[in-house]
């Protein structure tokens, strides 16, 4: 197989260097061989690109034209290359994180003083929501969705999935009791969410299907976090992602009830970005650290 390339680059070194010894010089080849290579570009195109003299090299017309030709050539094969290059090169610059307040405050501030220190030259601006936004048309690179993908435009992660478990802390219970019975919690107190995805009935399997048990309460919160905090305070019963109570569960700050109604049900968990066809070395690495890191199960 020809070298064509080679041959291509012998050429516009010679232009460069004005000689065939220095351009040898500059590709670490003998000045012979760099002849050869030029020669047999010449004798391919069927023209010749220099006319030499004892004294000097000139480019003739046609030498002249291919010389900008090629040169654009090697030009765009030089960017492809750095663009591969800066892709596995250390990331730099800002990045811009939206996550739910559980997420965010559970799962990836925990882990990212070591994103952090793993990528010096990188700072990270994370912002806390219940509120969905919409990353196509904000400034965030990336953003934690948990439940259902709908925007069909961003590309996705999987970071694991998270079961639903109805929680109380010991308190609440040993003052108001342990529902038995999904019906029990029409005597209960039940915390819920304000913002607009929140529902007044939680799903649980009674026999062999899965039904509604409606649900009232006298505190809303805008947020998981706000809810977790009241729940933990002993103000009601509430319904999360294990990702957001496991600590609290494992330290015995709340306790699980109803669980032998279980329905099954629990809460997809994505890495969402913009797809572009060339994905930054800040997104890449985040969204890569947290596949590793930031999985969720249970």
């Amino acid at each position: 197989m020809d070298n064509r390339l080679g041959e291509i680059e012998a050429f516009l070194q010679v232009v460069r260097h004005g000689s065939f010894a220095a351009a040898a010089k500059a590709l670490r080849q003998t000045p012979s061989a760099v002849s050869r290579s030029v020669g047999r570009l010449e004798a391919r195109l069927g023209i010749a690109l220099l006319r030499r003299t004892t004294r000097s090299l000139m480019l003739t017309p046609e030498g002249e034209a291919y010389r900008e030709q090629a040169t654009e050539l090697m030009d765009g094969l030089e960017a492809i290359e750095r663009g591969f290059t800066e892709r596995t090169a250390e990331p730099s610059g800002k990045l811009r994180v939206n996550a739910s307040v559980p997420f965010g405050t559970h799962v990836i501030l925990p882990i990212l003083p070591r994103f952090l220190a793993e990528h010096p030259r990188m700072s990270l601006e994370l912002a806390l929501t219940d509120e969905v936004i919409d990353l196509a048309s904000t400034q965030a690179d990336v953003a934690i969705r948990i439940g259902p993908l709908r925007d069909t435009r961003l590309r996705a992660r999987r970071l694991g999935c998270s079961r639903m478990v109805v929680v109380a802390a010991p308190s609440y219970l040993a003052m108001h009791g342990t529902p038995g019975h999904p019906d029990d919690l029409s005597e209960h107190n039940c915390l819920n969410f304000s913002f607009r995805r929140s529902i007044d009935t939680w799903p649980f399997r009674i026999g062999s299907s899965v039904s509604q048990r409606p649900i009232q309460g006298n505190f809303f919160g805008n947020s998981g976090e706000v809810v977790r905090l009241m729940a933990v305070g002993g103000a009601g019963i509430a319904r999360f992602g294990h990702f957001h109570v496991a600590a609290d569960l494992a330290a015995g700050r709340l306790v699980s009830v109803l669980e032998v109604f279980h329905p099954g049900d629990a809460e997809e968990i994505h890495a969402l970005y913009v797809g572009h066809e060339r994905l930054s070395g800040r997104t890449r690495a985040f969204v890569d650290f947290l596949a590793v890191r930031a999985t969720v199960s249970g």
